[in-house]
This record gives structure tokens, C-alpha cells and sequence, in this order.
């Protein structure tokens, strides 16, 4: 069992044998504080993206503004990762190791994936942008990813089941003619104390099943799609994971809080006021 920050032992809810923590709204402003670090990393690691930039050069503009604001990165030496970033480009699904000798090319997409740590508290979210203007391909492929993370995150809010946000980020992937491909057992996570929590959080299933929604709980939605076939394989390098078929991928991810005022976006600048106004929840900001 982890202290908490303010001295206290977390609350644990506790559901099929595993424990869920549970924070207090303090808690949970304290989060906040860390998923605007991150989102200001991915900001300027966005703004930094360009052909001819490395990975490892964007790796360091994430870096400098987590540390420059006061917190740590999280990637940075997880189970002896290398990278502030997830930096995962075209058939890349999750977990590319940045590197100073890998340049992007105009037309690549990349993920990137970031997360950060202010007074021991985590934030983890993700973005997919394309190396100057994209294909009708990517561009759609970018798009639906991202909209099914935000009907999930619309889905996060008391009351309901966690697979409730699985099927809808699932039933969004699935409303599109073109047969996207969901990564299987890939998926987000619970947040907090640490970074990776229970519940995991699939992206797809029955809804009404699993723990319930309660204010307190804090989760990492993250759909990844695929253009092609979903099945995955492993690199040599131990992380990154890659489509089998070769086929472009994309990942968006934030950290959301359920409150008794719905689901706050820790992780969006804005709270999630843009991303879940398209589904009629007026979020907590």
C-alpha cells in the first residue's frame, strides 16, 4: 500500500481481489497540477515536430518543460526505459524508444506519448500528428482515433461501469465504414500514485460490466487503432510494440477524473470542454 502525499493512506476500493485507489478532491486538484505539465510537454513537443527533427530531439524538448515546471518525467527509467517519450512512428502502435539518429521524414506519423510527475502524483496522456500535411488515409485514421478516445472519456462519469467507456470507444471505432483495426489487450489503466493502476481499461466489451464509476477514480483512456489488421508483435529492443501487417497506427490518451460534476480531462488545457462537447457533457474545468 502507497502513503499518500498529504500524509494519508489512499482510499482503496476493492473489486474482484484488486484494489482501485480512490482520491480525494484535493487529491485530485494535485493531479490536475501534473496533467497541465504534460499537456504543455506535448504542446511544444507538437510544435517542435518537423521533417528532419529526431525523436530524440523532440525527447528533449519534453524533458526540459516537465522539468523546467517543476516535475519529474515518469517514462524516464520505468522499467528501464531510456526516454521522457513514447515516440512510435507509422506501423509503431505504443512504446518507441527515442533516438537521437532516428529523423522523421514528411508524411510519417508519429505517437507521442508523455507523462509526468509533480509532488508524486501522475499524469499520462498521448497525441498522433503527421510530419506536415497528411494523406485522406492518415488524416481519417488520425481523427477516428481521437474521437473514440472522447466518447470514452464522455462515458466516464459516476454512476456508470467501467466497460461503459470500453464500448463506447469501441462502438465509435466500429460506426466507421473502413474496418479499423483494435489493438487487443492494449489498453489504459488506472492513475494516481503511481502511474500504471487497476483497473486496466480495454477498448472494447459489453458495457455495464466491471468496477463502478466513483468519484475519486482516475483512469488513462488510450484507443489504438489501426488501419489494417490489429495483431501486434514485440521489437527486439523489448518495447516497441508494431502491426504484424506493416499497417499505420494511431494512439491518443488522457488522464480523467470522475467528480460529482462529471468527467474532469486532467490532461486537456481546457479541462475537456472542446473534446466532449460533440456528446453533451459539460465537464468540470
Amino acid at each position: 500500500m502507497t502513503a499518500g502525499i498529504l500524509g494519508r493512506i489512499p482510499l482503496l476500493a476493492k473489486w474482484s481481489g484488486r484494489m482501485i485507489q480512490i482520491k480525494t478532491a484535493q487529491e485530485i486538484e494535485l493531479m490536475r497540477a501534473s496533467g497541465l505539465i504534460t499537456a504543455g510537454a506535448l504542446k511544444a513537443v507538437r510544435a517542435a515536430v518537423a521533417p528532419g527533427v529526431s525523436t530524440g530531439e523532440l525527447d528533449a524538448v519534453a524533458e526540459d518543460h516537465i522539468r523546467s515546471h517543476g516535475a519529474v518525467p515518469n517514462f524516464l527509467g520505468y522499467h528501464g526505459f531510456t526516454g521522457t517519450i513514447c515516440a512510435s512512428i507509422n506501423d509503431e502502435i505504443v512504446h518507441g524508444i527515442p533516438d537521437k539518429e532516428r529523423r522523421l521524414a514528411a508524411g510519417d506519423n508519429i505517437s507521442i506519448d508523455c507523462g509526468a510527475i509533480l509532488n508524486g502524483w501522475h499524469s499520462d496522456s498521448a497525441i498522433t500528428v503527421t510530419v506536415g500535411e497528411p494523406s485522406a488515409e492518415d488524416a481519417a485514421l488520425l481523427e477516428v482515433t481521437e474521437r473514440s478516445l472522447w466518447a470514452g472519456l464522455a462515458r466516464a462519469v459516476a454512476g456508470g461501469r467501467l466497460t461503459d467507456i470500453s464500448h463506447a470507444v469501441e462502438e465509435s471505432i466500429r460506426s466507421h465504414a473502413h474496418p479499423y483495426g483494435i489493438v487487443d489487450h492494449y489498453g489504459g489503466h488506472g492513475i494516481g500514485t503511481e502511474m500504471h493502476q487497476d483497473p486496466h481499461v480495454l477498448n472494447y466489451g459489453r458495457p455495464g460490466r466491471g468496477p463502478k464509476l466513483v468519484p475519486g477514480l482516475a483512469l488513462a483512456i488510450e484507443p489504438m487503432v489501426t488501419v489494417g489488421d490489429p495483431a501486434t508483435a514485440e521489437l527486439d529492443d523489448g518495447w516497441t510494440v508494431v502491426t504484424k501487417d506493416g499497417s499505420r497506427a494511431a494512439h491518443f490518451e488522457h488522464s480523467v477524473a470522475i467528480t460529482p460534476e462529471g468527467p474532469w480531462v486532467l490532461t486537456a488545457e481546457d479541462g475537456g470542454v472542446a473534446g466532449l462537447a460533440p456528446f453533451g457533457i459539460t465537464p468540470r474545468t
